[in-house]
């Protein structure tokens, strides 16, 4: 893979970032870290969705220009983001100016091709999703999402054809099995299009909302919102020229929740048959995380603010539990006695309590100099070595298919099998033997190796740990991050730093 470009949802800026969204910025980065680690040419988009009556109604709520109320929840995303550590390449807002001028320039096309026709419908609406709903759609007469019976609505509007371009996309669907993945929500989306999917209203009269883009060719309508904000995937990439467009299009990986996939998987691909744009390269669907069991509800009082949760934790700590708790598609459940239970576990008694052994005895044994080690190696260090390429090996695997989970579990396992190297070589005993110096100088050499390693395999997911790792081991990034290169990184006389407890264990009150 040469490129690729990774985008997350726009989040919609109606209320600050929560556990759902920090779990889609954490998957797209630690993917997006991946890749650049891999020499692949990346672009990272995200942002905010800043048009429609949700907005408009939230900011006459809080007594404020709805721009205004946007700025400010805009800039709480991106604050927090920043915080957080995500390295997106670009935060796009549907307010922007760009992207304002390309929904425009798409509109007059589907318009001018004949795709987009005015008429009267009369609909069953529901202003929390912003989308008219048919009968069959509902759940006991209530909108599925918000459990409120949607409004009969009658007016003009205007209808983009996507009914049109039904059978094209399903073909598609059926010829490209990994196009929406996992299998299930591609399954989802076939099932919608072996019904009618009638044509869309992409308009709202300015006599009911105001707030949104103005449709070029009728100044009393203004845009609905998914047609809007849908198209900053490619607005994002054309505000930077044709040529970074072309470039990066094709490669396009959405990630979203599941409660969205009708609008990527139906509404958005039909919407780039209809302008004359190729199709994204994959949909990628996750699911919603509970709490204790519980959907998350403010009234509820169960939400999971991100920055809370670093504060007490960390931020890698935190974006461990998330990657190794959940299982891309499905519905994870965080819960704070299984987020203890990882952090003692995995990472205060393996990971931590590992890097301390070694680095104190490599400080006690040698004053912190990495001994050389022979032309001639034990079957215990082979195995060690081959257990960690392994684990490299297999981590490619898993991310081409999203398994984060699998990918941490492969470098835990290399990580137990390194905790026995230590119980079975025992430099601990063998260092009484002056005759035994050098093999103990050996095997901490090949444990230095294991931590190198760890910090270079972990760079993605737990980026400020890998840097702590480097920074104990006294490497530069460029030199920590050889591959293929296990016993060949420390020069003669190389020292590293002493020991320090990277995570201290979370005391529970059973043990207070």
């Amino acid at each position: 893979m040469e490129r690729v470009y990774i985008t997350t949802p726009i989040f919609y800026a109606n209320a600050e970032p929560h556990l759902g969204s920090s779990y889609t910025m954490v998957i797209t980065d630690t993917l997006a870290r991946y890749y650049r680690a891999q020499g692949c040419e990346t672009f990272y988009l995200t942002g905010t969705d800043e048009h429609g009556d949700k907005i408009a109604q939230v900011a006459a709520e809080a007594g404020v220009p709805p721009k205004e109320f946007t700025d400010r929840v805009s800039a709480a995303f991106r604050n927090i983001w920043d915080d957080c550590g995500i390295t997106y390449d670009y935060f796009i807002r549907t307010t922007d100016a760009h992207h304002v001028r390309f929904v425009q320039e798409v509109l007059s096309r589907v318009y001018d091709s004949g795709d987009i026709y005015f008429d009267k419908y009369g609909g069953l609406y529901c202003f929390g999703c912003e989308r008219f709903y048919t009968e069959k759609e509902l759940r006991d007469g209530k909108c599925p999402d918000h459990l409120v019976e949607p409004t009969l609505i009658e007016e003009e509007n205007y209808f983009f054809r996507m009914g049109k371009y039904q059978d094209r996309l399903r073909e598609h669907i059926e010829s490209h099995p990994a196009f929406i993945r996992p299998e299930g929500y591609r399954n989802e989306v076939l099932g919608m299009l072996r019904e009618p999917i009638g044509d869309l209203c992409i308009s709202r009269p300015k006599s009911r909302l105001t707030w949104g883009i103005e449709i070029p060719f009728d100044n009393r309508y203004v845009t609905y919102v998914w047609f809007d904000a849908l198209i900053n995937y490619v607005s994002a990439l054309k505000q930077k020229g044709d040529e970074f467009l072309q470039k990066f299009w094709p490669e396009a990986q959405h990630f979203i929740g599941k409660d969205i996939v009708k609008a990527h998987g139906v509404f958005w691909p039909t919407m780039l048959m209809a302008a004359g744009l190729p199709l994204y390269k994959h949909l990628n669907v996750h699911g919603f995380w509970t709490v204790e069991g519980q959907k998350m509800s403010k009234s509820l009082g169960n939400t999971v603010a991100p920055l809370e949760v670093r504060a007490r934790i960390g931020m890698d700590a935190f974006r461990y539990f998330l990657l190794r708790e959940s299982v891309f598609g499905q519905d994870p459940d965080f819960r704070n006695e299984s987020l203890v239970n990882r952090y003692n576990t995995d990472l205060a008694n393996n990971l931590g309590n590992l890097v301390s052994r070694v680095l104190a005895m490599q400080q006690k044994y040698f004053n912190g100099v990495v001994q050389p080690l022979s032309s001639e190696w034990a079957m215990e260090d082979k195995q060690l070595r081959d257990k960690f390429a392994q684990a490299e090996n297999d981590l490619n695997g898993y991310m081409a298919e999203l398994q984060f989970h699998r990918a941490l579990e492969g470098v835990w396992s290399a990580l137990d099998h390194a905790n026995r190297y230590i119980v079975q070589t025992a430099p601990f005993t063998m260092v009484k033997d002056p005759a035994k110096q050098v093999r103990v100088g050996e095997v901490l050499h090949h444990l230095l190796e294991v931590v190198r390693t760890v910090s270079r395999l972990l760079g993605p997911f737990m980026p400020d740990t890998a840097k702590e790792l480097r920074a104990l081991l006294n490497l530069d990034e460029a030199t920590a991050a050889l591959s293929a290169q296990w016993g060949q990184c420390f020069a003669p006389g190389h020292k590293v730093n002493g020991a320090k407890n990277l995570f201290p264990r979370i005391e529970t009150d059973a043990k207070k």
